[in-house]
């Protein structure tokens, strides 16, 4: 009896994880770490908030479960497998970010290396926060209902995929789509070594990679709204010279 209600009250913790993820926004992490209209970073201490938030809660879940070690995938998994795959992993993601940039901008939008550090310790913290919850506990949790691992797997990600928000309205699709690989991906790789170490490494690199090619931490605009595109929209057509105010004097 008494392990039955540990591991309910893990499932709690978990679920109040993926509304931590939810609120996001609200904290200034993960997706939403962009610099305000006159180039100012987020708050770093609503961001460290956040962090510890998810970071005691995965505590939590981890000494309460009554098997966190087996029964849960909160672990590196096997080793020399989370670093293959993890960098197998990370290669394809950083190749899929780069390949959204090219084709979103026709080039690499490298940003202020100003805002490196902060994407830095976003990458990583969001990383570990989102694998631990989504592949670490609801994933584990999922698979202990009897359920086959590709169901399992396709709830899993498609939850993640809701709780990052990307769907909604103003959006890029891309961006959501790409994160819905990270999170299959990174639950076939935890399935398959017994931990999020390789989905971890996979998914920090493809993260920090979005941020280096797009200048956005994850949430990228659709066309139209950066700044280079209001830009371009008021230069005339390709060969098309704009008479000034001293052409026009030389024609009187």
């Amino acid at each position: 009896m008494e392990d039955e209600l540990r591991v309910l009250v893990t499932l709690g913790f978990t679920l109040l994880l993926v509304m931590l993820r939810l609120e996001a926004e609200k904290f200034g992490a993960a997706e939403y770490d962009e610099p305000s209209a006159d180039g100012r970073p987020p708050a770093l201490r609503w961001r460290l908030v956040w962090y510890l938030m998810g970071l005691l809660l995965l505590l939590g879940a981890d000494l309460i479960h009554p098997s966190s070690g087996t029964g849960l995938f909160l672990r590196i998994g096997n080793q020399v497998e989370a670093i293959v795959f993890g960098v197998a992993f990370a290669g394809v993601g950083a190749l899929l970010a780069a390949a959204f940039a090219w084709l979103r901008y026709q080039r690499l939008r490298l940003p202020p290396s100003r805002y490196y550090p902060g994407a830095l310790l976003n990458a990583l913290a969001t990383a570990f926060v989102d694998e631990s919850v989504f592949r670490g506990l609801l994933l584990a949790f999922l698979l202990g209902t009897g359920m086959d691992g590709a169901s399992a797997n396709v709830i899993q990600a498609l939850v993640y995929a809701l709780a990052t928000r990307l769907g909604g309205g103003g959006r890029d699709l891309y961006t959501l789509l790409l994160i819905l690989v990270v999170g299959l991906f990174g639950g076939w790789l935890t399935i398959i070594t017994g931990g999020i170490g390789a989905a971890f490494i996979g998914h920090a690199v493809t993260r920090l990679t979005i941020f280096l090619v797009t200048s956005h931490a994850g949430r990228v605009a659709p066309d139209g709204p950066e700044a280079e595109d209001r830009e371009q929209r008021r230069m005339p057509p390709a060969g098309w010279r704009r008479i000034g105010a001293k052409d026009a004097s030389r024609e009187g």
